[in-house]
Order: structure tokens, then C-alpha cells, then sequence
């Protein structure tokens, strides 16, 4: 990625205006970039739990996104949880796991991603990318090795 990224200060100057870079529907490698432990406030369906915000870039090898990922902590999310832990490595099928959220930035892996409309406070009608799933981890396939019989 060319861009580089960085905290501003309270005043610092700014330039860039909406570059939001909305994928096409498909399978995609991503990567963790970050994540912050935090609080849901419930709903009808959920009670108030642990929640982490995970930053996680999606790329295609020439153009990349970033998708801001809700993983609630409770059991009846238990299913996406596992999903995620799966997809980058840490977790096998079948298998219990406890969460290394150290582990998680920098964290690799593919998922499925798809586009959702929205409509924004000023009524345009806009699109972005959500993972509606993620892919069971696959190693890397080891390089292949070149040699010549006799050679040891």
C-alpha cells in the first residue's frame, strides 16, 4: 500500500477528501491491521457483551479496502468467533481454543466479501464491503525444491 498511514494531532492539517475504495463481490486475503477491545450495547437479540473492532485490510493484490469487523463475545456469536479463529490459524475444527487477541494484529487469512448499500445522514445512497465470511486457515504450500540426483 502507498499510503502511509499515521495519527494526526489536534491540528495538524488534513487534504484528502472521500477515497473509499469498494471492492467487488468475491474471495479475498486479508490482514489484521488492528484492533480495540470494546463494550456492545445489546440489542433485542443480544445483551450487552465484550466486543472487538477489528480494522482488517482486504486486498486483491492491486487494490486493497479496509473493513471495520464487530466480533461480539458471546455465545450466541460463538460461531463467527470461532469462524475468524479458524480462518487465521488459531483455531482447528472441532477443537477448543482460548482467544489470543495478541496474536490477532498482523493476523492472515481469506474470507468472502460482499458489498452492502447504505443511505447516509444527507440521504446519498451509498456502497461498502462487509466479510460475510471467513475461510478456514490453509498453510502455505512449502517451496518446491530443486535438486539433481547424486546432488546431497
Amino acid at each position: 500500500m502507498s499510503e502511509i498511514e499515521k495519527e494526526y494531532g489536534w491540528d495538524d492539517e488534513i487534504s484528502r477528501d472521500d477515497e473509499f475504495t469498494v471492492l467487488p463481490e468475491g474471495d479475498y486475503d486479508f490482514e489484521v491491521i488492528s484492533f480495540e477491545r470494546s463494550r456492545s450495547n445489546g440489542s433485542d437479540k443480544l445483551p450487552p457483551s465484550n466486543m472487538a473492532i477489528l480494522n482488517i485490510r482486504v486486498t486483491n493484490g492491486r487494490e486493497s479496502t479496509t473493513v471495520k469487523e464487530y466480533l461480539v463475545l458471546h455465545s450466541k456469536m460463538e460461531w463467527k468467533l470461532s469462524q475468524f479463529f479458524r480462518s487465521i490459524g488459531q483455531k482447528k475444527q472441532g477443537e477448543a481454543v482460548r482467544m489470543n487477541w495478541n496474536a490477532v494484529p498482523g493476523a492472515k487469512g481469506r474470507c468472502k466479501l460482499t458489498i452492502e448499500d447504505f443511505t447516509n445522514d444527507k440521504g446519498e445512497e451509498k456502497e461498502y464491503n462487509r466479510i460475510a465470511k471467513f475461510y478456514d486457515y490453509t498453510a502455505p504450500a512449502p517451496a518446491a525444491r530443486s535438486w539433481k540426483p547424486g546432488d546431497f
